[in-house]
Formats: C-alpha cells, sequence, structure tokens
C-alpha cells in the first residue's frame, strides 16, 4: 500500500477500519517518511538479517525492514490491528505479525522458530511509558541478537544511553552499558508521529556485548550496589549503600575504602568499574 506516510491516507484507512487511538497503549504511529528508512538501515536490517519489531502501528516501518530483511516478526498487542496491516502490508510475504504482549511472549522461543538460522535485530518504535521496561527485558535476557534499535522519547534516549561517571548517568545507563554499547542516532520531531506527542523523540542503537566490560565479582550484586547507590541521588554513596544494601555505617565506610572508592562520592561520579569493584568487594565479605 502507497502512501503510508501521507496522514490524510492513514486517518482514512483508519477510519475504514473503526480504529481509536489508545492512550493507555501509548500509541503515537510513526509517519514520517524519512524516518523509516533511516531506521531499517542504520538498525541493520539487510540480507541475512531477521527483526523483530515492536508494535507495529499501520505498518511504515514495517515495511521499510521488510524491503531490507529477509524477514520480520511483530509483536503487535493491540488486535484492532491486525485488519489494518492486513491491508497495509499485503505486498509482503516476509512479514507475519504475532498478536501478543512483548513483556510476556517468550521472545527466545519466538526467535528460534520463527527466525532460525538468521541473525536477528530488534527495530522498533516504543510507547513512551513502557521504554525502560521493555529495554531492559531485552537486555537481561541475553536473546540471540545483535543489536536493538528503538525509537524512545529524547529525555529517556539520553538517560539510556548517558555514560556512567557523568551527571546524566543513572541505574539504567549502568545496566544498559553493563549489557550494550549505546549510541544516539538522530532525533526526530514531535511532528513525525500521529498523534503528535508533546515531546521530541530520538533513535538509539545497542549494540549487545557478548562480554560484559567490567568484572562485577557476582552480577547480582553488581545491579544491587547499582540500584542502592542510585537511591537517593543527592545523598552520598556512603549513605545510600547504607540505606540500601543495607548495611551499618562502618561497614558500608569499610567496603568503600576496601573498593577504593570515595565515601563522599554520589553514584553519578562513579563509573561503571568502580561500581564493579564496590560489588567485588562486597562479594568477598565473609
Amino acid at each position: 500500500m502507497e502512501n503510508l506516510s501521507n496522514i490524510g491516507v492513514i486517518r482514512d484507512l483508519l477510519a475504514r477500519h473503526g480504529f481509536r487511538f489508545s492512550k493507555a497503549l501509548g500509541q503515537n504511529f510513526l509517519v514520517n517518511p524519512t524516518v523509516c528508512p533511516r531506521m531499517a538501515e542504520q538498525g541493520g536490517a539487510g540480507p541475512g538479517v531477521g527483526v523483530i519489531e515492536i508494535g507495529a502501528g499501520v505498518g511504515v516501518l514495517t515495511a521499510e525492514l521488510a524491503r531490507r530483511a529477509d524477514r520480520v516478526v511483530c509483536v503487535e498487542i493491540d488486535g484492532r490491528l491486525l485488519p489494518v496491516l492486513s491491508e497495509t502490508l499485503a505486498g509482503f510475504q516476509n512479514v507475519e505479525i504475532v498478536n501478543a504482549d512483548v513483556m510476556k511472549v517468550d521472545l527466545r522461543a519466538l526467535i528460534a522458530e520463527k527466525l532460525g538460522g538468521l541473525r536477528v535485530v530488534v527495530c522498533a518504535n516504543l510507547p513512551y511509558y513502557i521504554t525502560s521496561p521493555i529495554v531492559m527485558g531485552l537486555l537481561e535476557q541475553r536473546l540471540p541478537i545483535e543489536s536493538v534499535t528503538v525509537m524512545v522519547q529524547k529525555e529517556a534516549a539520553q538517560r539510556l544511553c548517558a555514560l556512567p561517571g557523568t551527571r546524566e548517568a543513572g541505574a539504567v545507563s549502568c545496566a544498559v552499558r553493563y549489557y550494550s554499547e549505546p549510541k544516539v542516532l538522530f532525533p526526530v520531531s514531535r511532528g513525525s508521529f500521529l498523534p503528535s506527542p508533546d515531546v521530541d523523540s530520538a533513535v538509539i542503537r545497542l549494540d549487545i556485548r557478548r562480554e560484559p566490560p567490567v568484572d562485577p565479582g557476582d552480577e547480582k550484586t553488581f545491579f544491587r550496589v547499582v540500584r542502592a547507590a542510585f537511591s537517593m541521588r543527592r545523598k552520598t554513596l556512603l549513605n545510600c549503600l547504607s540505606a540500601g544494601l543495607p548495611l551499618p555505617k562502618e561497614r558500608a565506610a569499610a567496603l568503600l575504602e576496601r573498593a577504593g572508592v570515595p565515601a563522599g562520592a554520589r553514584a553519578e561520579q562513579l563509573t561503571l568499574e568502580q561500581f564493579a569493584a564496590v560489588s567485588r568487594a562486597l562479594a568477598e565479605e565473609p
């Protein structure tokens, strides 16, 4: 189907199918004709590649992915869009829509069943309200994927890609950096969507690491330390770890001393290696 970036065509299409946008699902469909080809290209869609898309909208990005990749599997939660997508993607034989909640799907099994033998990437325009849970779910499962390229709110993009040790960093920044090499690809204006949201967006790409960049000793301990450290951003690391782990202050102070980290530092000042040093020191305690 042509003219999927024409807002008038899309409105007519949705009206014919009796579709109304759902605020609960955070639906803002990407319609900018220049953005989707860039996402598909920079997201790694190409020969020998299978793509997992999360949320299809009316299929604008899906079509660009299908033109480049061997196969596209889109996990779409809204069953009302299935007849719309049957129409807009009718010309593609390499697209399959799975009507399901991506947070409840066994993605490892889905990849094995539908994309076996292909290099796999994820490419999606994510709802703002569930960006971090989806991104972290993809990373924490250690799926057989090469990269995750997603459109997210501009502020979320900056937070997800922030370098640990800088003011913009938070717990999610450390987690993303632990599992992947993140970068912001390009900005996207709010006018690129239907309906138009109140904020601008950005496309980011997370290249999955084969091995973590630091040795945390024990991974669960590492993430406990990171979460505790950022639990009270205005407090010192000593106070945050004492309250969040929890530990007596004397023990927390001794822990930081063994790790070579100043007790008066704040979480956003620590590098990933310093968090790993604290984690190793905690894991080695008797």
